[in-house]
């Protein structure tokens, strides 16, 4: 919210007097000023959201998953975890771990070429 705020801040008050000169209404000047203002940073906090879309939470599922729950609680995080420290599994683990973050990379890298494409604000 904070960021959001500061985007807001950031947007020059000349342009909200010159549209009250002109008539514009509250929700005009949102939709026409204050939205195509703060839209880069809400591109750049979207990108930067998709990079973590697959990192669920692993603490909590694993804390709330019981033998009666295991099979449809399973997440990625705590497989890897059951198959590298229960089974010592550690070079499967490890792939598995490394697969997340590729596709983790994959959805970053399609979501910032379509921020590019839309002429926002990308990470690079």
């Amino acid at each position: 919210m904070i960021v959001y705020l500061a985007a807001l801040a950031a947007i020059d008050p000349a342009l909200h007097d010159a549209a009250k000169v002109d008539g514009a209404s509250k929700l005009q000047r949102i939709r026409h000023i204050d939205l195509p203002g703060i839209m880069p940073v809400v591109t750049i906090l979207f990108i930067l959201a998709i990079g973590n879309l697959l990192n669920v939470g692993f603490e909590k599922a694993l804390l709330m998953q019981t033998p009666l729950n295991i099979s449809t609680s399973e997440i990625i995080q705590t497989y890897v975890y059951h198959a590298g420290l229960q089974q010592a599994q550690f070079s499967y683990s490890a792939a598995i771990g490394l697969f997340n973050s590729l596709l983790n990379l994959a959805l970053l890298l399609v979501f910032n070429t379509i921020a590019r494409r839309a002429n926002q604000a990308t990470l690079w």
